[in-house]
């Protein structure tokens, strides 16, 4: 596919609309831009994580995520021609297995802190929740389009987890949630 951008201002989205591959437009708060971009943003937080990963193995596996990521946004973006492989969901799954082989069970809910590669980690796993929610939403409306990428949004949040998981316990910055006591009234 050739990508030309001649111009990045055209002024055609001013009155709240926005343009897909397709030709067509819609408003810029419909449930399909609502996922596309959920998914742009997931991206970048994607792009954040490997500014502050050191592991050169996992910054190319982010970075393969963030190509999924662009195509899965680009098949958003053409209605009723979905195209995205099945595939990509299963490279997360081996990835995520082989991630999580060798961490300890869980005893404790984890919070969302540590190092800043386990926090931005953590971020990037709960915008990729909003996005998934968001293709959730674009499928009760368009149920044609959304069923694989949901799965991989889904398989997506659980390996952000653990790789904050992984990276927490590589550096020791991984907290676990020690509940407090109740307040009394």
């Amino acid at each position: 596919m050739t990508v030309r951008l001649n111009r990045i201002t055209t002024r055609s989205g001013d009155d709240g609309s926005t343009g897909l591959a397709d030709g067509s437009r819609l408003p810029k708060h419909a449930p399909r831009m609502e996922a596309i971009g959920g998914v742009d943003e997931l991206n970048a937080h994607i792009g954040m994580l490997r500014a502050a990963v050191d592991v050169a193995a996992l910054d190319d596996l982010l970075g393969d995520i963030q190509h999924r990521l662009f195509d899965l946004g680009g098949a958003l973006s053409l209605p009723g021609n979905l195209r995205f492989p099945e595939a990509a969901v299963t490279d997360l799954e081996s990835a995520l297995a082989s991630y999580n082989a060798d961490l300890p069970p869980l005893t404790s809910f984890v919070l969302p802190a540590g190092s800043e590669s386990v926090a931005r980690c953590h971020v990037a796993r709960t915008v990729c929740r909003r996005a998934e929610r968001c293709l959730t939403a674009l499928a009760a409306s368009d149920a044609k389009d959304a069923a694989v990428l949901r799965v991989y949004l889904n398989r997506l949040s659980d390996l952000l987890f653990v790789l904050a998981r992984w990276l927490g316990r590589r550096d020791g910055s991984e907290v676990l949630w020690t509940p407090r006591p109740a307040l009394e009234d």
